[in-house]
């Protein structure tokens, strides 16, 4: 995995654009953590996020980096400050993102060189996020307004990458790729609290491999 100035990994965007999907794990213990990763690792993805607002995000990134080694890029999400995002840096994020523009986090990764997904809705804030570094831009929640509003975003903001989040299964993913989407996520609907609580992660690992999948044969159509 590459590495920024200081010697900490960023993410491999070659790699994530071959298989554009990121997972979203919120609320995961030190327990799940090596299942986990190897749940997701066996079904094929090869990104995933900790929010750092799950407790002790930045050990669980540092231990799910330890786990998975260079078979999954893990990064930090709903990184809402400068000292969120030193945190999650020094725990070995090598992506960051958030749900909306903090201009001061996203000057940092830029500087930092590493990849910053910023989280936006409306056009002016799309093209804000664009304009300030973005890697690709987080449209969240996207499921609120459905394919077809990245469509109409596209026609004016050909050259902005877009990553859409939430609302994002399987079954639609397609139409979001089709209406210009550069890369999806997913979270709550995979990372179940009832899932994790039972350590279900046979379960997670088939949806997950039901979205790489389905994944997979979007990115071929389009």
């Amino acid at each position: 995995m590459p590495k920024a100035p200081g010697s900490q990994p960023v993410m491999d965007l070659e790699r994530f654009r071959a298989l554009p999907l990121l997972g979203i794990a919120r609320g995961i213990d030190a327990a799940d953590v090596e299942p986990l990763a190897e749940a997701v690792i066996g079904a094929g993805l090869t990104c995933l996020e900790v929010t750092m607002n799950t407790a002790g995000a930045p050990a669980l990134i540092s231990a799910l980096r330890d786990a998975a080694g260079d078979r999954l890029m893990i990064g930090a999400g709903t990184v809402l400050g400068l000292d969120a995002l030193a945190a999650a840096r020094a725990a070995g994020a090598s992506f960051i993102v958030m749900p909306t523009l903090v201009p001061a986090v996203v000057e940092r990764c830029v500087a930092d060189r590493v990849p910053v997904f910023p989280g936006a809705l409306t056009p002016q804030e799309i093209h804000a996020a664009w304009t300030a570094g973005a890697t690709m831009v987080k449209v969240f929640p996207a499921g609120v307004f459905g394919p077809s509003y990245l469509r109409e975003i596209k026609g004016p903001f050909t050259d902005i990458e877009l990553m859409a989040v939430g609302g994002v299964t399987a079954d639609n993913m397609a139409d979001y790729f089709a209406g210009g989407a550069a890369a999806v996520a997913f979270g709550a609907s995979v990372f179940r609290r009832e899932w994790l609580s039972a350590r279900a992660y046979d379960r997670i690992a088939d949806e997950v491999r039901r979205l790489v999948t389905a994944c997979t044969a979007a990115r071929r159509r389009t």
